[in-house]
C-alpha cells in the first residue's frame, strides 16, 4: 500500500505530479481558503506526511492522532504554525524553504518600507477616488529614503539582503540581531546596536526577526514611544511581533509617522481592522515571497523534502 502525502492547499499539478508517480496524493481543493480543523484532523489520520501552509495549525493534537505522520513540510520559512516541541517528542521531522524566497521577500520589504515612507498607496487611493483636484507645494510630502537611517531588526539572510538594497540609497544601516555578526559590519560598514538604541534613531525600523515566545509583542508601547515621530514602522516578517493595538495608538497620536504591513497577528484580516482604517498604514496581504519564480522554488522543496523522508533519506532545510 502506498504512503499517503495531505497536501492542505491546491497546487499546481506540475509541481505535485513527481508525489503521485511514488505516493497516494490527496489535497484540499481550495486555493484561497484554509482547510477546516476537522478535515485537517481526519486526513492526517491516515498520512505519512502532510505538506502544509502558515496558515495551517500542525498542533500536537494533529499530530498525536497521526500514527503513521513521518513529516511536515511547511511552505515558509517560518515555522510558528507548527508545534515544533511536539513534532520532536514525537520524531516527526519538519522542514521548511530557506534561501530560495531571501531576494523576493527583500524586494517586497524594501518597496513597502519606499511606499510607507512616500505615502504611495495614499496617493493612488487620493488620485482613483477623484479627491486630486489641485497641485499643491506639501501636497502628499512624505519622508527621504535616500540617506536615511535604517534600523533591521532581525539581521538574518533577508535582513542582509535588504542592506545590500539600502547601500544603494545611502542609508546609514542599524541593526539588532541575537548574534552579532563581526564580518558582515566589518565588510559593509553596518553597525550593531540594542533595541532601544536602534528605535530611537532609526529613520525607518524594519522587522524582519522570526516569531518565538522571546519575539512576540517585542515591539509594544514602550518600544513605540523610542521612535521618532517622523519613523516609519516596516514589518515584513510576522504579526505577532508588533503589538497591533499598540501601533494603532501610536499611529493615530501622531507619535510615529507610519507604518508599512505585510503581516497582521491574525491572517486574513477584515476590512474593518483598526490598522487598516488609518491613512498613515501601507497595508499588504502578506505577499512577501509572492514571486512566481519563488513560489514555483519553495514548492519544489517541499516536494523533495516529503520524497526523501519517505524514502528515507536525510531531507535538506531540517527544523527538528
Amino acid at each position: 500500500m502506498k504512503q499517503i502525502v495531505y497536501i492542505t492547499r491546491k497546487l499546481p499539478e506540475e509541481v505535485v505530479a513527481p508525489l503521485r508517480e511514488k505516493f497516494t496524493v490527496r489535497m484540499w481543493e481550495e486555493e484561497e481558503i484554509v482547510v477546516p480543523k476537522e478535515i485537517l484532523l481526519e486526513e492526517a489520520k491516515s498520512a505519512h506526511a502532510l505538506w502544509t501552509t502558515i496558515t495551517d495549525q500542525i498542533t500536537r493534537e494533529v499530530m498525536e492522532n497521526a500514527p503513521n505522520l513521518k513529516v511536515v513540510s511547511n511552505f515558509a520559512v517560518g515555522f510558528n504554525n507548527i508545534d515544533i516541541k511536539a513534532a520532536k517528542e514525537l520524531g516527526i521531522t519538519v522542514t521548511n524553504t530557506p534561501n530560495v524566497l531571501t531576494e523576493t521577500t527583500a524586494d517586497l520589504a524594501f518597496a513597502l518600507l519606499l511606499a510607507s515612507g512616500r505615502r504611495i498607496t495614499e496617493a493612488e487611493a487620493m488620485l482613483r477616488g477623484g479627491k486630486w483636484t489641485s497641485w499643491s507645494p506639501m501636497q502628499l510630502t512624505g519622508m527621504d529614503v535616500f540617506g536615511a537611517t535604517l534600523g533591521i531588526v532581525g539581521m538574518g539572510r533577508i535582513g542582509e539582503a535588504v542592506a545590500k538594497r539600502a547601500r544603494g540609497f545611502e542609508m546609514n544601516i542599524l541593526y539588532h540581531n541575537r548574534t552579532r555578526k563581526m564580518d558582515t559590519e566589518e565588510m559593509y560598514g553596518y553597525e550593531y546596536v540594542d533595541l532601544d538604541d536602534l528605535l530611537k534613531r532609526a529613520d525607518f525600523v524594519l522587522i524582519l526577526a522570526p516569531l518565538t515566545e522571546k519575539t512576540k509583542n517585542l515591539i509594544a508601547k514602550r518600544e513605540l514611544s523610542l521612535m521618532k515621530e517622523t519613523a516609519v514602522l516596516v514589518n515584513a516578517s510576522r504579526g505577532g511581533i508588533v503589538n497591533e493595538q499598540d501601533l494603532y495608538e501610536a499611529l493615530k497620536a501622531g507619535e510615529i509617522w507610519s507604518a508599512g504591513l505585510d503581516v497582521f497577528e491574525t491572517e486574513p484580516v477584515s476590512v474593518d481592522h483598526p490598522l487598516l482604517t488609518l491613512p498613515n498604514v501601507t497595508a499588504l496581504p502578506h505577499i512577501g515571497s509572492a514571486s512566481i519564480q519563488t513560489r514555483l522554488a519553495m514548492m519544489k522543496l517541499n516536494e523533495r523534502a516529503i520524497g526523501d523522508v519517505l524514502e528515507g533519506r536525510v531531507p535538506n532545510h531540517i527544523v527538528v
